[in-house]
């Protein structure tokens, strides 16, 4: 049997002066480049601090991770405690619920998949492998606004998509449960073998292709009706513009993975690329930008 890695770590909630980014606000953007599996973030009940907690399989990476994390963040409490593989998938039961997003998803896990969602599409994630449930803001985001555009006629059946930084391939997943194909890269090889085996969970695999890559590997002249990027903000504005050049004409484009505070920044990069200003949306501490 296999032993994980439990890693927690607290950070304020409140910035030192009480202006600016809280800890726990930097840390999350930090986490969120690392820890491609997902993490558990939970407000202690005084909103003093945040608790996160990350779960790897145990070896050499994990300990790397680790290491990463007390050198980049002395300051924050970090604790590790091994734990079986079976008590993993318990807690991952006892924690991941459905959730519906949009008001057209439902997104489920492996255990729930024959789970009836009603006139909802449902998309199955196995939550313990890539980053990307649903359950995260950024994901959240990305979900709702293309069911906003679905309603507004923006994403039609027969549309091609670009997913990039697929994570789990949730997002993918959710264009192809309305009818669009299109393809998942991700710098990430882990992720790309999880959003696989999450593609054939969900029977879209004849619609989504993967592979290992980013902006830089694509065709220079491929363009997409939809591309969407659920990044960090850093990756976000240093691939600008070569980023803008995959969308077509009159395609909708948005980008997640952006702290709030990140959002003016983000879209200035797009706007020095040749975009008009983007719809900003907010969730928390978390932003998404779209241009439709």
């Amino acid at each position: 049997m296999r032993t994980l890695l439990r890693v927690d770590i607290e950070a304020s909630a409140v910035a030192a002066d009480g202006v600016g980014e809280a800890p726990a606000e930097t840390f999350a953007g930090w986490l969120a480049g690392r820890a491609a599996q997902g993490w558990e973030e939970t407000p202690a009940p005084d909103g003093s601090v945040v608790r996160f907690r990350v779960h790897l399989e145990d070896g050499p990476p994990a300990r790397d991770f680790v290491g990463e994390l007390r050198r980049d963040w002395p300051g924050l409490p970090v604790t590790t405690e091994g734990i079986e593989e079976e008590d993993w998938g318990a807690a991952w039961m006892a924690f991941f619920t459905p959730i519906e997003v949009g008001g057209v998803y439902e997104i489920v896990p492996p255990w729930l998949a024959d789970k009836d969602t009603g006139d909802l599409k449902p998309i199955c994630i196995e939550p313990k492998m890539a980053f990307g449930t649903g359950h995260h803001p950024t994901t959240a985001l990305c979900l709702e606004i293309f069911a906003d555009a679905l309603r507004a006629g923006r994403i039609r059946p027969g549309m091609r998509f670009l997913d990039l930084g697929t994570g789990s391939g949730i997002l993918g997943i959710g264009l192809c449960r309305l009818g669009l194909t299109g393809a998942g890269l991700d710098i990430d090889p882990q992720a790309v073998w999880c959003a696989a085996e999450n593609v054939r969970q969900n029977g879209v695999a004849d619609a989504m292709s993967l592979a290992v890559g980013g902006v830089g590997s694509l065709a220079p002249d491929a363009t997409f009706d939809v591309v969407v990027a659920n990044i960090l903000a850093a990756p976000l504005i240093a691939m600008a513009r070569r980023l803008v050049r995959h969308v077509a004409p009159g395609g909708l484009f948005a980008l997640s993975g952006v702290l709030a505070t990140q959002a003016e920044d983000v879209a200035a990069a797009y706007q020095a690329a040749g975009l008009p200003a983007p719809a900003v949306r907010e969730s928390g501490e978390w932003a998404g930008l779209v241009w439709e």
